[in-house]
This record gives structure tokens, sequence and C-alpha cells, in this order.
């Protein structure tokens, strides 16, 4: 499958889903509007198709609608533009203008790199929450796939400061974190 198809595949996957969960026509296309600016500069940086990257947007909002059940277009459209590993594939913002809603909620969605993340996470809003929760969840997911020197200190962020965060969140995405923490540490940082 090239990268477009699987690209496409997930589109898709994604309009069933939101669909599923009662999102109304305008909705799924500020979906899909998002998605394809999501993808953007995955296509423009030629990932591959197997890349960790590469659908990382997508599978955040997936997570959203599968596990916390989120039917808020605006909270999954930013998702699908949501990128804090790698500023490089973070949408331009002036193709984020017409989502206005998405811009107001993407900026408040604390970046994991900057100072007081536990303060910020803890005060943000629900919605922001819910995607800074879901976003660090998948790229923790594929952390065994990055480089081992990454390892410790995300692990370390994600079930020190993240999973409390989603303790006071959403209690599926809690579940996941707390599993994933647990799960990580033994097969990957156990002595």
């Amino acid at each position: 499958m090239t990268n477009r198809l699987r690209a496409e595949a997930m589109a898709r996957r994604l309009a069933r889903t939101a669909t599923r969960l009662g999102i109304e026509p305008t909705g799924l296309d500020l979906i899909r509007r998002a998605f394809e600016i999501g993808m953007g500069p995955r296509f423009a940086r030629g990932l591959e198709d197997h890349h960790p990257d590469y659908l990382h947007p997508s599978r955040t909002a997936l997570i959203l609608m599968d596990d916390a059940r989120v039917a808020d277009a605006t909270v999954l459209a930013t998702a699908l533009v949501t990128e804090t590993r790698d500023p490089m594939l973070r949408p331009p913002p002036d193709e984020l203008e017409a989502l206005d809603r998405v811009v107001r909620l993407l900026a408040s969605v604390p970046d994991p790199e900057e100072e007081g993340l536990a303060e910020r996470l803890v005060s943000a809003s629900m919605d922001a929450r819910l995607v800074a929760v879901a976003e660090r969840l998948d790229h923790a997911r594929h952390l065994h796939l990055r480089d081992r020197q990454e390892w410790a200190g995300y692990h370390a962020v994600t079930c020190g400061t993240f999973a409390p965060v989603a303790d006071r969140t959403h209690p599926a995405l809690a579940g996941r974190i707390t599993w994933w923490c647990t799960t990580f540490e033994e097969r990957f940082l156990g002595s």
C-alpha cells in the first residue's frame, strides 16, 4: 500500500468512526480538512507509511474517539493537527487560519518541552487535556521504535506528569497510560 493509499484508508476510518459517534456533516468536513492539513508536513517530508510519525495525529484522534468517546469535531480536528514531538511536522500556521476554533484550542494544548508542564496541564481546559493526553499516549505507544537514548526520559515525563493528569481527565485514557507505563518499564527499562 503506498503512502497516499494508507492515508486515504485512515481518512475513511476516521470518517466512519466519527459518523458512528453521531458527528454531523459539518463536523465531518472539519475533521477531513484538519486531517489533510495535519498530513501535509508528513507528505512534504516524504515520511514512509511505516514511520511512527506518519499517521500519528490520526491515531491520536482515534484514541479520543475509540477510548474516550469524544464526539466534538473541534477537539478531534485539533488532535489531527497537534504535533508536540517534531516541530518540522507541525502544520504551518497559515494553513490553520481557516480553522478558527481549532487554532484557539491548539494554542492551549501544553507543549511538553516548555517549563511548568504539570501546572499548565492541570490548569488547561478539559478539551486541551484530552488532546494532550491522547497525543502523548500515541507517541508513547511507539517509543520502542525510537532511539533508546529517549526512552527513560520520555517514560519518566509520561508516567510522572501525564499519568496523574490523565487520572483527572478520563478513566480510559488514564488506564491506558498506566498500563503503558508499567509494561514499557518491564519490557524495555528493566535491568
